[in-house]
């Protein structure tokens, strides 16, 4: 991709997964309540998915969801980062989510774990994502939203302000729901849905987060990121504001994450149509009856 349009550093994006992938384990509640969030939807889905693929599945934690509850008899495995892949269990492979190397209509579904939000084509992986489904395919991913971590965000910003004499980008941009739901239509899929909820984590001291975030992969890589070290009294000062800001009588502060799920179907001449516009039999001024007066 052009740099002119890279909003994260990909090749950051992998290094922070191949570090983090050793102790995610350690770090992972984040993902595991999303993927619980996937398995409830997929629980109202009454069908068997016999090929699946898990997109950006970090270290196979999604295996045990998808599996036994769902029929799959192919789960394929992909993550950008080789090291994360490889504690996958079962058929994995590192593969890019901009780049997908999978034929088209190789799967039943495809679902994604907390891994979109770190992809600078969002609308071309959907497409691929779209074309590796079969006609009536399920798309099935949740993402983070635009609300997440505006605690750190705020701190952060008040702290470089007060002590850089300015604001580099720290934190990623989110995309918001709407904007998340569009893009599924601009993708080709059918009947598209996208809602979000919130889950907020509550740390004994903001230091923590950042531990947790640097566990999990998710650490800033943003493209337009400051490249030269940030001296620690920002973060130690950030850390203070944090608490002031939003810390509660006992000391502890929150950290919002806001889950986006993206819901679509691969079209197919099964599938319910809309009406043709202009087919109704009634028409409305007959509902709503003579103007008065």
């Amino acid at each position: 991709m052009s740099r002119e349009f890279e909003i994260f550093d990909r090749r950051a994006v992998r290094a922070h997964r191949d570090r983090a992938a050793a102790r995610l384990g350690g770090h992972d509640f984040l993902f595991r309540a999303a993927a619980e969030g996937l398995a409830v939807r997929l629980a109202d889905v009454r069908r068997n998915f016999a090929a699946v693929l898990d997109l950006g599945c970090h270290d196979g934690f999604l295996a045990d969801t998808l599996e036994p509850e769902h029929g799959a008899g192919l789960l394929v495995q992909c993550d950008l980062s080789e090291a994360m892949a490889g504690r996958a269990p079962g058929l994995r492979a590192a593969a890019d989510e901009e780049l997908l190397p999978f034929r088209p209509a190789s799967f039943d579904l495809v679902v994604s774990c907390l891994t979109l939000h770190w992809v600078n084509d969002l609308p071309g992986s959907l497409v691929q994502a779209r074309q590796a489904l079969k006609p009536d395919g399920l798309f099935l991913a949740v993402m983070l939203g635009g609300g997440t971590l505006r605690e750190l965000r705020s701190a952060l910003l008040a702290a470089d302000t007060e002590l850089s004499g300015g604001a580099g980008p720290r934190i990623s941009p989110f995309a918001d729901v709407r904007d998340a739901g569009d893009l599924l239509g601009r993708a080709g899929f059918a009947l598209p849905v996208a809602d979000t909820s919130t889950l907020t984590v509550s740390y004994a001291d903001p230091t923590r987060l950042l531990r947790d975030l640097r566990g999990m992969g998710e650490a800033n890589a943003v493209a337009a990121r400051r490249r030269s070290f940030t001296r620690r009294g920002v973060f130690l000062r950030a850390a203070e504001l944090y608490r002031e800001m939003y810390g509660d009588a006992a000391g502890r502060v929150p950290a919002t994450f806001e889950m986006i799920t993206l819901t679509a179907w691969a079209p197919a001449e099964s599938q319910p149509k809309p009406l043709a516009r202009g087919s109704g039999e009634v028409s409305l001024s007959d509902i709503l009856g003579p103007e008065d007066g």
